[in-house]
């Protein structure tokens, strides 16, 4: 947290705050970090931060997982990132935010390289700062290049990240949609194809997630349009049915619905 270290965060909204506690957190485990691919922890310092970060309170999990030096880097990541994206209403700041994890993350790759987290952490944080300064900008600025190869080095390295898969789908959704199929391929390497793969892939792995439903409904609509209608319709509906489980899908849900009714 280099360049946000020495100002406080603004709290989580109360109404996405949860009362998880840490035997809660370990019977969810497989439902909260199924998309993730983290292991449950076995420093219970560790799982209590987890458990910081699941009800909500996400600069306290992202200074105690800085505190715990590497184990913690994952939670802090996460922790910084959902702060910036659902919560900071800075966009300056929020996009310094993403930064500082993306660099925090190249060094984790350094000292980790066959660790997946720091590999899709930078590729998510790189991402979502692209969508902050614009895609189109971002991708003149060779950031494309940059999130795509990160992530699949996060898929090489852990198949099963169905976050991983996710984010590599939106990747292709979000460059097709602002640049075209023709440009996009010859470009920045962006296929349908591989984009169809990766949502694919991911909802096989998180069926159950409702933040995976809605990125598959979005990302499938910016890749074939109307033919893609009704499978997004599905997907949403599906979605409605599975209740948010903590603070990150509370916050994710109510942007959702925010964008509705907007």
């Amino acid at each position: 947290m280099e360049a946000t270290v020495s100002e406080s965060w603004p709290a989580c909204p109360a109404p996405a705050r949860t009362a998880l506690e840490a035997d809660d957190v370990v019977r969810l485990w497989p439902r909260l970090h199924g998309g993730d691919a983290e292991p449950l922890p076995d420093d219970p310092a560790l799982l209590q931060a987890w458990v910081l970060y699941h009800q909500g309170r996400f600069e306290a999990a992202a200074r105690a997982g800085l505190a715990l030096g590497t184990p913690g880097l994952s939670l802090s990541h996460k922790a910084t990132c959902m702060q910036a994206i659902y919560v900071e209403p800075s966009e300056p700041r929020r996009l310094v935010m993403l930064l500082d994890v993306a660099e925090r993350a190249r060094r984790q790759q350094e000292l980790a390289p066959q660790q997946p987290a720091g590999w899709y952490w930078q590729g998510h944080a790189l991402g979502r700062y692209s969508q902050g300064v614009s895609v189109a900008k971002a991708l003149a600025r060779g950031l494309g290049g940059r999130v795509r190869s990160s992530l699949e080095r996060t898929v090489a390295l852990a198949p099963a990240h169905a976050d991983a898969h996710l984010a590599l789908a939106n990747f292709h959704a979000e460059v097709i949609d602002k640049v075209g199929e023709l440009i996009g391929g010859m470009t920045h390497g962006a296929r349908k194809s591989l984009g169809r793969l990766h949502y694919s892939q991911a909802l096989a792995l998180q069926p159950e997630s409702p933040v995976t439903l809605h990125e598959c409904a979005q990302g499938l609509v910016m890749l074939d349009g109307a033919a893609a209608e009704a499978e997004a319709r599905r997907l949403r509906e599906r979605a409605a049915t599975l209740p948010p489980v903590d603070a990150m899908e509370r916050l994710y849900l109510e942007a959702v619905q925010a964008g509705l009714d907007g």
